[in-house]
């Protein structure tokens, strides 16, 4: 039996009287493309925020190959290869597209303040490391043409895809997508849907928040199905597709044969 990357086991999570999250289980294996959706207010973003350490679980527990993550701090978790995007889009405004990616490079340098600030020849070979490699992301994710315009300047769906860039500077094991396609058009929803696959490509496992349930369909291998908090329904495409209980969630009726 495979081991799970991501292993998550009764979490409960609460605001006031409100239950976002209900003993909710679920587990992600390496290599998936896997979705988790559900409609407005089902507990989607929330449980995003428990597994990246965003927030942390009434009650319950979180592992990522094995460890205990649970109570860690989001970049700790980030060192370890789980690493998420936020809907937010307007990231590091000012900065060039190459300046924002470096940015999540420097989860992984070990370069001190005190190297930095001396300019000494351990932060020149980072820095220079760290140019290179945030290149080659952003060359992977075919943004080479925006690496010298201001974020705040590129299209909208650039805008997401650069969101995607800076948590792949991370080296991600587990990326974590939250609404990648969120105000997308079709076309900008076809070009993120070819860069999940090639980041699948490189052996980096996928799990998305989504609500664009055509891309949901055509890229998951697995998905689980929130509503108001509780998983109802788990497995492929299909299954999920034909789930009474799930079609009752979104059409407001069971199926009838």
């Amino acid at each position: 039996m495979r081991m799970p990357l991501l292993n998550v086991q009764n979490v409960v999570k609460s605001y006031g009287g409100v239950t976002a999250n209900h003993d909710i289980s679920l587990q992600i294996h390496p290599g998936e493309i896997v979705s988790i959706i559900g409609p407005n207010g089902a507990g989607k973003t929330t449980l995003f925020n428990l597994i990246s350490g965003v927030e942390r679980p009434d009650s319950g527990r979180v592992e990522f190959e094995g460890r205990n993550i649970t109570m860690l701090a989001t970049p700790e978790i980030a060192r370890l290869g789980l690493v998420r995007t936020f809907q937010q889009t307007k990231i590091f405004r000012d900065l060039t597209v190459h300046e924002a990616v470096m940015i999540g490079h420097h989860l992984y340098c070990r370069t001190t303040l005190w190297d930095a600030f001396m300019a000494n020849p351990r932060a020149r070979r980072e820095r220079k490391r760290s140019m290179q490699e945030a290149f080659e992301v952003i060359e992977f994710l075919g943004l080479q043409p925006r690496v010298h315009m201001i974020t705040q300047n590129l299209p909208y769906g650039e805008q997401k895809l650069l969101g995607i860039a800076i948590a792949l500077a991370a080296k991600p094991k587990l990326l974590l997508l939250d609404e990648p396609a969120a105000g997308m058009n079709s076309n900008e929803a076809l070009r993120l849907m070819e860069s999940i696959h090639k980041i699948k490509e490189t052996g980096i496992t996928v799990g998305l928040v989504e609500h664009n349930m055509r891309l949901v369909m055509s890229i998951s291998e697995k998905i689980f199905v929130l509503n108001y908090g509780d998983l109802i329904a788990e497995g492929v495409p299909e299954e999920v597709r034909t789930d009474p209980k799930v079609i009752e969630v979104y059409l407001g009726r069971p199926k009838h044969a």
